[in-house]
């Protein structure tokens, strides 16, 4: 199984701490770290010192990381035309030799494509399908080929489908909750396919699902990794975990069905059953990217022994 630390810039997080918390992340043996793609905070807070873009801080850690694999959960189809995407990704996974993952979604927060002046057209899920195959299509182009597409929402003509990715082919992560039209698009582009931000039992009724839906499209569903993403809180005793909960808006007293809350055995235990529901991998969202010490206590408490 692998374990990303996955975390939330907007929420008030500049390229320094984000530089800090994916080179700790690394240093403890961290599989991946990932980062949200949005430009507005979320909640009650100031968002200070105010948002960064996601590709562009990834192009920084891209340079001052070495092993640990960089990505969003999720690029929204609203923000970036395919293309140029597709550049932008393909520009990174080389900066970074081979380490970029792309998790591409619909987006969904209107209030921060208000702010900034985003399009958010009521129906994006057409803008989605043709993005993925886009980018998918462009990566996969052979040298001296050019790419050309016809959809409805975007249309190429031929481009030139440079640069290549330094990986042959980077993995593509689609992720929700639909019933029907998200399976169809992680079974027709994705490596891999994501749920977040719920219970146990909605994971294993949404894998099994996505796997039955890779046998409608003739896909082999053990081809498809299965991963899932949960707001992640671990303390050693009670006063340290109320206070880890109450600095990111938790409060510790909730159920915690669709987190990751309690002590290192307990999220432990969560984990370990997760990963018999069909989990190969597991993204650790944590908010507060200035308390180190947790993810130290979580690669040594958690981590290494569920690994």
């Amino acid at each position: 199984m692998q374990f990303c630390a996955f975390t939330e810039p907007q929420q008030g997080a500049d390229y320094e701490t984000q530089l800090a918390h994916a080179q700790r992340a690394e240093a403890l043996g961290f599989d991946g770290w990932f980062r949200s793609d949005h430009y507005h905070v979320m909640g009650d807070g100031d968002g200070l010192p105010g948002p960064t873009d996601a590709w562009t801080a990834l192009a920084g850690l891209a340079r001052e990381t070495s092993r640990v694999r960089l990505g969003t959960l999720v690029s929204s189809a609203t923000y970036r035309v395919p293309g140029i995407l597709a550049i932008q990704v393909a520009q990174v996974d080389r900066m970074s030799g081979g380490r970029v993952e792309l998790g591409l979604g619909t987006g969904w927060f209107a209030k921060e494509h208000a702010a900034y002046g985003i399009p958010f057209p009521e129906k994006r899920f057409g803008m989605l399908e043709e993005q993925l195959a886009i980018v998918t299509g462009l990566w996969a182009t052979p040298d001296g080929a050019t790419f050309s597409f016809e959809g409805d929402h975007y249309s190429l003509l031929d481009a030139p489908a440079l640069p290549k990715p330094a990986q042959a082919r980077i993995p593509v992560i689609v992720g929700g909750g639909g019933p029907r039209r998200t399976p169809q698009l992680a079974a027709r582009y994705a490596t891999e396919f994501n749920i977040g931000f719920v219970d146990e039992a909605t994971v294993a009724e949404k894998f099994a699902n996505v796997r039955a839906v890779c046998l409608e499209e003739e896909r082999d569903p053990d081809t498809l990794e299965l991963s899932v993403a949960l707001p992640t809180i671990v303390a050693e005793d009670a006063a340290t975990l109320r206070r880890r909960c109450e600095a990111v808006g938790i409060d510790p007293e909730s159920p915690h069905d669709a987190r990751l809350v309690g002590t290192p055995d307990e999220v432990a235990a969560k984990i370990e059953r997760l990963r018999d529901a069909g989990a190969s991998r597991i993204y650790l969202q944590t908010i507060d990217m200035t308390d180190l010490d947790h993810l130290d206590l979580i690669a040594r408490d958690v981590i290494a022994r569920v690994r």
